[in-house]
C-alpha cells in the first residue's frame, strides 16, 4: 500500500500527531493508500508557511513573467506524467479511465498555461481626474488563499484554484477532499521538481469537519475559494465572517436540461446521456431535471431509455467502460435512498438498481418519468447517475419550471431555432448555459452561479479578478505642493 505526505513549506512531512488515513478504490473496495490526517496544528503550520511566502517571500515580488514559467513547467509536467496521474485518480475515485485520460488531466495542464498567459489582462487603469494630479488603480494579491476542492474532479478543481491564485502572486493552502486526495499529492511532487518557491503551496489532508472550518475561519487567510456542496458552502461563508476575508463559493446545482419540440433529436439525445451519466452524475453541473416538450417526450424518452440500457458499467481502468463506480459507500447508499423515493413518487424506465457487480460502489443509470417539478427527486441534488424527466407543454412553461429551484449553475437548451435559444438563455437564472452541447468549459469563461449555487467566479478574467483587490492611489502633482487639502488650514 502506497504511502503519501503531506506538502508543507516546501517539505513532505507527516501528520504531527502520526495518524493517517485510507484511500479506498471504489471498484474494488480495496485500501490502496495510506495519507497524513492533519489536525489544527499541521494546519497551522501551514497557514504559517504561506503567510511568511507572502509577507517576506519572492513569489509576490517576482515579476509576472517569472510566475508564468512556473506554471508553465507545472504543465509541462503534468502532460509528462499524464498516464500515472490518470491511473492514480482511477483507482483513488472510481472516474473511468477514458474521462481521466482526455478531460481532466490534460484540462488540468491546460489551465495552468491558460493562467500563465492570461494574466497580464489582469491590470490597473488611469482615472480622468481634474489637473494637477495623477490618479490610477492597481490590481494587487489578495494574499493567503485557501483553496478547498471537492472529490468529483480533484485534480482539475485544484489546477482551476491554485494557478489562478499564484500567477498573481498570492499563495495559497490547499485542502482536498477526504475522498480524493491521492492525485492531489502527486501534484506536490511535480511542485518539488519545479522548484516552486517554498510555502507558496502548501497541502494539507485531512477531515474537512477539522480542516475547512479551522482554515475558513484562520484570520491569517484573506481568501477562501471553496468548491462543494451548498450546506458546506453556508458553512464556511459563516466561518469566513470571522475577519470578512474575500469568498468564493461554487456549490450546488440541479440544473434544467430543456428538450424543445424542434431539436436535432439524435443530438439531443446523445448529449442529455452525457449530461446526467458522465462521471456517473457526480457533477455539480448534471443536466439532472429534463425538461422535455410534450410533442416529442415520449419518443425522447424512449430513444433515451435504449441508450441508457447500452451503457456499460465495469472496470473504470478499461477503456470501454462508459459508468464506473460511485466515491465511496456513503454515497452509494444515499443514491439508493432517493432511487428509493423515486420509485415511490414517479416511474422508473430505466436503472433503479445496483449492477451484478461482485465488489464496488455501483448503481445502474436510472430514468424517472412522471416527474413534477416539486417532488424531492426533482428539488434535491443527488449527486448520482439519476434523470427525473418533465414533461411540459411549451418553451414558456419549460423556462418556468427550470427556474423553479433553489440552484442556478447551469442549464442546457436543445433547439434549431437560435433565436428562441438565445430568450431562453436570457431567461434563465443560471450561470451557464449549453445550447446544443453540453459541458463546453473554457478556461477562457468564467463559471460560477446564481443564487444557492455560489458567489464569485472561476476561469477566465473574472475568475482572476476575484484573487485580486483593488487599489487607487492619488499623487498630488501641485507645484510647490500648494494643493487645496494640503493647504488647507493657515496655520
Amino acid at each position: 500500500m502506497d504511502q503519501y505526505k503531506m506538502y508543507i513549506n516546501g517539505k513532505f512531512c507527516d501528520a504531527q500527531s502520526g495518524q493517517t488515513l485510507e484511500s479506498i478504490n471504489p471498484a474494488t473496495e480495496e485500501k490502496i493508500a495510506s495519507f497524513p490526517k492533519a489536525d489544527i496544528s499541521d494546519l497551522e503550520k501551514a497557514i504559517t508557511a504561506a503567510r511568511r511566502a507572502f509577507d517576506e517571500g519572492e513569489w509576490p515580488k517576482m515579476s509576472l513573467p517569472e510566475r508564468s514559467q512556473y506554471l508553465l513547467r507545472i504543465a509541462h509536467f503534468i502532460r509528462e506524467s499524464a498516464y500515472e496521474l490518470s491511473r492514480v485518480e482511477v483507482n483513488d475515485t472510481g472516474k473511468t479511465s477514458k474521462q481521466t485520460t482526455f478531460i481532466d488531466i490534460p484540462a488540468a495542464a491546460a489551465a495552468y498555461e491558460y493562467f500563465a498567459g492570461a494574466a497580464n489582462q489582469v491590470k490597473g487603469y488611469t482615472l480622468a481626474i481634474p489637473a494637477p494630479a495623477a490618479s490610477f488603480t492597481l490590481r494587487e494579491p489578495v494574499g493567503v488563499v485557501a483553496a478547498i476542492t471537492p472529490w468529483n474532479y480533484p485534480f482539475l478543481m485544484a489546477a482551476w484554484k491554485i494557478a489562478s491564485s499564484i500567477i498573481l502572486g498570492n499563495t495559497v493552502v490547499f485542502k482536498p477532499s477526504v475522498l480524493a486526495s491521492l492525485s492531489c499529492l502527486e501534484l506536490a511532487k511535480i511542485f518539488e521538481k519545479c522548484e516552486l518557491p517554498k510555502g507558496v503551496v502548501n497541502i494539507v489532508t485531512g477531515e474537512g469537519s477539522v480542516l475547512g472550518q479551522a482554515l475558513s475561519s484562520s484570520k491569517a487567510v484573506d481568501m477562501v475559494s471553496f468548491t462543494g456542496s451548498t450546506r458546506v458552502g453556508r458553512d464556511v461563508m459563516k466561518a469566513a465572517a470571522s475577519n470578512l476575508k474575500k469568498l468564493t463559493l461554487e456549490l450546488g446545482g440541479k440544473s434544467p436540461n430543456i428538450v424543445l419540440a424542434d431539436c436535432d433529436l439524435d443530438t439531443a439525445v446523445s448529449g442529455t446521456l452525457t449530461a446526467i451519466f458522465m462521471n456517473q452524475g457526480q457533477m455539480c453541473v448534471a443536466g439532472s431535471r429534463l425538461i422535455v416538450e410534450e410533442k416529442i417526450h415520449d419518443k425522447f424518452l424512449e430513444l433515451l431509455a435504449a441508450k441508457t440500457n447500452k451503457l456499460k458499467i465495469g472496470d473504470p481502468l478499461d477503456p470501454a467502460t462508459d459508468i464506473g463506480p460511485l466515491i465511496s459507500a456513503k454515497q452509494k447508499q444515499k443514491v439508493l435512498e432517493y432511487i428509493a423515493i423515486g420509485k415511490k413518487e414517479a416511474r422508473c424506465v430505466a436503472g433503479g438498481s445496483t449492477p451484478a457487480m461482485k465488489k464496488g460502489y455501483y448503481v445502474e443509470p436510472t430514468i424517472f418519468a412522471d416527474v413534477k417539478n416539486n417532488m424531492r427527486i426533482a428539488q434535491e441534488e443527488i449527486f448520482g447517475p439519476v434523470l427525473s424527466v418533465i414533461k411540459v407543454k411549451d418553451a414558456a412553461e419549460a423556462i418556468r419550471v427550470a427556474n423553479d429551484t433553489d440552484y442556478g449553475l447551469a442549464a442546457m437548451v436543445w433547439t434549431k431555432d437560435l433565436n428562441q435559444a438565445n430568450v431562453i438563455a436570457r431567461a434563465l437564472r443560471v450561470g451557464t448555459v449549453w445550447v446544443n452541447t453540453f459541458g463546453g468549459f473554457y478556461n477562457e469563461a468564467p463559471f460560477g452561479g446564481y443564487k444557492q449555487s455560489g458567489l464569485g467566479r472561476e476561469l477566465g478574467l473574472e475568475g482572476l479578478l476575484e484573487h485580486t483587490q483593488v487599489k487607487h492611489v492619488n499623487i498630488d502633482l501641485a507645484p510647490g505642493g500648494k494643493s487645496l487639502v494640503a493647504s488647507w488650514f493657515n496655520v
